[in-house]
């Protein structure tokens, strides 16, 4: 059955509309990426080092610092984020500590990057724990010390263990960049909604371009893990023929 040139008229109005829409608020949803990828970054990568570091203590059981480190990680993934943003943004400012006086982009920082943290110490503790002690026998019975066995055998082979959960971890800092928006972060669910203050008749297709624009950042994140993960610790297959 032919279709109606109404119709069709109704329907290029459609896409017409959408394509305007679009062109008007690429703009501002283009400005509210680029400052979830910026804090994203930083804080994956301040965040991976300091989770590091907790995580190698951790793993060798220091007195003391084992149980302080413990007590920081079980509080950070037992409380929501969005607490922990408050209470970096509205409750330490007013202790009166002059270095705690930071501005809201400071606070969404430090707050995601702490956060982020306590993921990756769990994931840096668990990888070590996961070597075999007979790496650590077998290093010393070379009369290697400690640290130099940590550094030179079990580090290289737990950084390979590392690789497949911290992709979750990754693509989850990203996704956790939208509840900075509570403290005026312009990032780019904010940003939506500003756009959406315009077009309050298109506000599922502006969450749908959102949604989409998350999505062309963190695919490319879980492609680049998996790649990584097969250089990294994939299984070399030798030919013996």
């Amino acid at each position: 059955m032919a279709r109606r040139p109404g119709l069709e008229r109704g329907e290029m109005t459609m896409l017409q509309h959408y394509y305007s829409v679009t062109v008007a608020i690429l703009p501002f949803l283009w400005s509210g990426f680029v400052q979830t990828f910026w804090i994203s970054l930083v804080a994956i990568v301040a965040g991976s080092l300091l989770g590091f570091v907790i995580g190698i203590v951790r793993s060798q059981r220091v007195p003391v610092l084992h149980q302080l480190f413990g007590l920081y990680i079980h509080i950070l993934r037992g409380t929501p984020f969005l607490v922990q943003l408050y209470v970096f943004y509205f409750v330490l400012p007013n202790t009166g500590i002059e270095a705690l006086q930071w501005s809201s982009d400071m606070a969404a920082f430090v707050s995601l990057s702490v956060y982020t943290s306590s993921y990756v110490a769990e994931i840096v503790m668990a990888a070590i724990d996961g070597i075999p002690t007979g790496q650590w026998e077998a290093a010393a019975s070379l009369g290697l010390k400690r640290i130099p066995v940590l550094v030179l055998v079990i580090l290289p082979q737990a950084l390979k263990l590392t690789v497949p959960p911290m992709s979750g971890v990754y693509v989850n800092i990203i996704k956790n960049t939208a509840i900075l928006s509570v403290i005026g972060i312009s990032e780019l669910t904010r940003q939506g909604e500003i756009t959406i203050m315009r077009y309050p008749r298109d506000v599922l297709f502006v969450y749908g371009l959102i949604a989409a624009i998350y999505f062309v950042y963190c695919y490319p994140v879980l492609r680049f893990t998996r790649w990584a993960e097969r250089k990294v610790g994939g299984t070399r297959h030798i030919d013996l023929d």
